[in-house]
């Protein structure tokens, strides 16, 4: 790969330095209208939000407006975000496990299309809040228990998720029943969400039946039939070669098919059905590009290769123990046969990138591209280090415009303040 939509790695470099956050945007779209295209069913009504925690920037905003889907937030500053970049607020679901007073006034200011609450806190604090003049919809943030097959870090459907409420709680019945009764909340139904970067299609059809089950015992215990409901994401990427790819033409209409079924079966009322992909959008879109710094090998015979970037701006690998690959720039044909670890500028030992990848043998000053760092890479960055974060570009056509202007180091001090 030596261009990414159609403009060269090495004209990137030179006009934007690196590191460098590169998204294809061509890409970014293919993945919303696949999305759009394949989440339909005759018998369902159907709204695909994308999860804005992966990325978001006022340049994303306006490309996920553009492509029709809703935007998910889960604080104030995406929100904010969101607003600034003209989205409009009734497409916008507010999410989050602790969301505060302020929060919850601004989703009721700015009249945000769905509140999802997290839990009796933040229910009985928004039934406080709203009045006559703005009925907010409603959903409620369940926990249907189902282990799918990801990093633990990022399950968040087990019964002691920090996430919602458990369905074998007895008292998230009696808080559906006062959400449906007051009579400023329009309640529609639930939200659950089973983990990220899931690969197993069976775990999102066991989701949709747990769930579709469990608004027939919400039906059979008070007479509450609910009419929308929202499965989140967590569809997963392909990070290596030798990952498996989901096959989302297939999984999405199987997921509305399995919905429609027992919807039927049982009698329920379900009309709409939303799901939140992030990762998935805009994961495999983006790349980050680095300049090779230095290469050492040690007295065990490891060879690291040392980039301009660090774990600031690619922390999953420490994280998650996130796996990644990665190519050098005009060496792509060369046989690979070098064994290195990509460790970064952070003093830190485990500032890794990725811990062992077969490559050609680099030399400082060679550029190496990591794929599949569109999702939670620039949104995650940090200053640690003092170091800057880097700018973001978008690639199309042959052309390339910054999303996200390189940080200076007037940037990095804008906020401090002298003691004296």
């Amino acid at each position: 790969m030596t261009k990414i939509g159609g403009v060269t790695l090495e004209q990137l470099k030179n006009t934007y330095q690196t590191p460098l956050y590169i998204f294809d945007e061509d890409k970014i779209r293919e993945q919303c209208q696949t999305f759009k295209k394949h989440f339909k069913h005759p018998e369902l009504k159907t709204d695909v939000i994308y999860a804005s925690k992966a990325f978001l920037t006022i340049g994303m905003a306006e490309l996920i407006h553009s492509e029709g889907l809703w935007l998910d937030c889960v604080s104030q500053g995406e929100v904010y975000t969101a607003l600034k970049a003209g989205f409009p607020s009734e497409h916008i679901a507010l999410h989050g496990n602790n969301k505060t007073k302020e929060e919850l006034d601004v989703a009721l200011q700015f009249k945000i299309g769905v509140i999802v609450l997290d839990n009796p806190y933040e229910a009985d604090m928004l039934m406080e809040l709203v009045n006559e003049k703005h009925i907010p919809k409603v959903m409620l943030r369940i926990n249907p228990g189902i282990d799918a097959h990801t990093h633990d870090y990022i399950k968040t459907s087990l019964l002691d998720s920090k996430f919602g409420l458990s369905i074998q709680d007895p008292s998230v019945i009696s808080m559906i029943e006062k959400l449906v009764k007051h009579p400023f909340v329009n309640f529609l139904g639930t939200h659950s969400h089973i983990g990220s970067q899931i690969l197993e299609e069976n775990s999102f059809y066991d989701h949709v039946r747990t769930v579709l089950e469990f608004y027939a015992s919400i039906k059979e215990k008070t007479g509450i039939n609910l009419t929308e409901v929202n499965f989140g994401g967590g569809f997963g990427i392909k990070y290596l070669e030798s990952d498996a790819r989901l096959d989302l033409k297939n999984v999405l209409p199987k997921m509305l098919e399995e919905v429609y079924q027992i919807k039927t079966r049982l009698n329920l009322a379900v009309e709409k059905v939303y799901i939140e992909p992030g990762r998935s959008i805009v994961g495999e879109a983006g790349y980050t590009l680095y300049t090779i710094n230095q290469v050492k090998t040690t007295i065990n015979g490891k060879n690291y290769m040392f980039i301009d970037g660090s774990m600031n701006d690619h922390i999953r690998t420490a994280l998650y123990q996130a796996k990644y690959d990665a190519l050098v720039f005009g060496k792509e044909d060369l046989k690979k046969n070098r064994l290195y670890t990509v460790a970064g500028k952070a003093c830190e030992s485990g500032d890794i990138i990725i811990h062992d990848i077969l490559l050609p043998e680099v030399k400082p000053n060679d550029l190496l591209l990591v794929k599949s760092t569109g999702a939670y890479h620039y949104s995650m960055a940090s200053h640690y280090n003092r170091l800057t974060i880097p700018a973001v570009v978008f690639v199309k056509d042959g052309k390339s415009k910054v999303i996200v202007k390189r940080e200076s180091f007037m940037d990095l001090l804008s906020h401090d303040e002298h003691l004296v």
